[in-house]
Order: C-alpha cells, then sequence, then structure tokens
C-alpha cells in the first residue's frame, strides 16, 4: 500500500499550513525559504490540490475519483467534494475525537475497532451517510488506549454535523456537512479550476 512518508511538520511547512488542522500540537520555528517568492496561478492551484490530499490522507488516484464523483452530484463541485472528503470514515472517526490524528484515525479503523450500524467496517475510505451510528467495538470500548485518546482530545470541539455520545464511544452523523461547517483551511475553486483544465 502506497504511504505518504513525508514529515509532518516539514510538509505543513511547504504547504503554509498549521500543523493543528492534522490534529498535532507541534510548532516549527523554521520558516519557509520559498516564503516570499511569487507563485504562478498553476502553483497556486497545485498547492490547494496537495493541501488538501495531505490534509484528508488521500493519495492522488482516488483523490481524482473523488473529484469524478462530485462533479456527477448536482450543486458546486468543490463544495461536493469537500463533503466527500469531510465524510470519509477515517475522518469522522478522528472530528469524533476517537482518534489524535486522521493518521491515527485511519489505523483504528484499518485495526477493526469501528462498527458503522452495528457491523465492523475496515475500509478508511468509507463514506458515511447521514443517519449512520459510528462506534468502538465492545472489545475497544475496554482497552486504556481509548481511555488515554479521549483524555487528549476532550477539549477538541466536535463539528455540529455529528452528534456525539464520547462516555459511550458512539456518535450519530446527523447530517451530511456542508462547505460553512467545515474548518479546513483549502480553496477548493483552485482545485476545481486544477482540474478543468
Amino acid at each position: 500500500m502506497a504511504v505518504n512518508r513525508t514529515p509532518i511538520l516539514k510538509r505543513c511547512r511547504s504547504l503554509g499550513l498549521e500543523p493543528s488542522f492534522l490534529g498535532y500540537d507541534k510548532k516549527s520555528n523554521r520558516t519557509n525559504a520559498r516564503a516570499g517568492k511569487k507563485v504562478s496561478e498553476y502553483g497556486l492551484q497545485l498547492r490547494e490540490k496537495q493541501k488538501a490530499k495531505f490534509i484528508y490522507g488521500v493519495l492522488e488516484k482516488p483523490f481524482r475519483n473523488y473529484y469524478e464523483r462530485a462533479d456527477r452530484m448536482k450543486g458546486l463541485t468543490g463544495e461536493n467534494l469537500m463533503t466527500i472528503l469531510e465524510s470519509r470514515l477515517d475522518n469522522v472517526v478522528f472530528r469524533m475525537g476517537l482518534a489524535r490524528t486522521r493518521r491515527e484515525a485511519r489505523q483504528v479503523v484499518d485495526h477493526k475497532h469501528i462498527l458503522v450500524n452495528g457491523k465492523k467496517v475496515n475500509i478508511p475510505s468509507y463514506l458515511v451517510k447521514a443517519g449512520d451510528v459510528i462506534e468502538l467495538t465492545e472489545k475497544a470500548k475496554g482497552l486504556q488506549r481509548y481511555k488515554d485518546i479521549l483524555e487528549v482530545t476532550s477539549g477538541r470541539l466536535v463539528p455540529e454535523w455529528i452528534d456525539s455520545d464520547l462516555e459511550n464511544c458512539k456518535a450519530t452523523v446527523k447530517n451530511l456537512p456542508t462547505r460553512e461547517m467545515i474548518d479546513v483551511p483549502v480553496d477548493e475553486m483552485l482545485i476545481v479550476e486544477l482540474y478543468s483544465k
């Protein structure tokens, strides 16, 4: 399986991202060497696409498939794309507070610790729908690991489109998020411009 192994802080610096959007509380004191240079229109579009891919941990081929799917849906393609990315199971687990980072959320799903509507799902790219109930398995609820994670993530805000019950390690997707509900610093219109060339 292909994995992006670039150091997180280095990648954040090159994309001009705050590590907090990925769930990391570290800060980098270095500055980007290319910070003052003028970037072309294509460069800006490419950077926005790379930002979205990096934040959600998606590689090029699946990202392009998400774009094509968003293009076929009704409404604005960019907003549809962000909704699809946000409704991935690994992202929902991260948003619920059952993982410190999206990478950790992906691992939690991979290890079959998540139930969707009572069934085990181990596909991080599984797209949740409105009304889906996501919870930890009974075995996982007793693990010390999740107690530690919940302690760390207890201060994190759960988005309004997820109805969370962290005491029972359970959440319900009230509805799919609109663009206003997604706090990711990506200009999706530039991604649409890039792909529509």
